[in-house]
């Protein structure tokens, strides 16, 4: 399947991408061959296969959801460069 240029263009400029016409011709072929190989994949015959979920048939166990505190406040911020009461200070970001 071919893959206009004008088609790669505008892919490019969406992926912020400054290609040359170079790239823009291979971009172009190898777009065209994913496109092929997708189209390939159509042919495949799976009307006999199960839907997964998973390629494991491992389950994977389940863990209670409980929330705990591993440090308290006054730790978390002996951590910090620099503190007022509760809180860090950091630099500014925004201007």
């Amino acid at each position: 399947m071919a893959v206009e240029i004008n088609t790669v263009k505008k892919l490019a400029n969406l992926a912020k991408l400054d290609l040359t016409h170079d790239q823009e011709l291979k971009m172009s072929k190898d777009l065209g061959d994913i496109l092929d190989w997708v189209e390939q994949l159509s042919e495949v015959e799976t009307s006999d296969v199960l839907p997964l979920g998973n390629v494991n048939e491992d389950s994977v166990p389940l863990r209670r959801d409980v929330a705990s505190n591993y440090f308290s406040e006054k730790e978390a911020l002996l951590n910090a460069p620099k503190s007022d009461d509760a809180y860090f200070i950091v630099p500014k970001v925004l201007s």
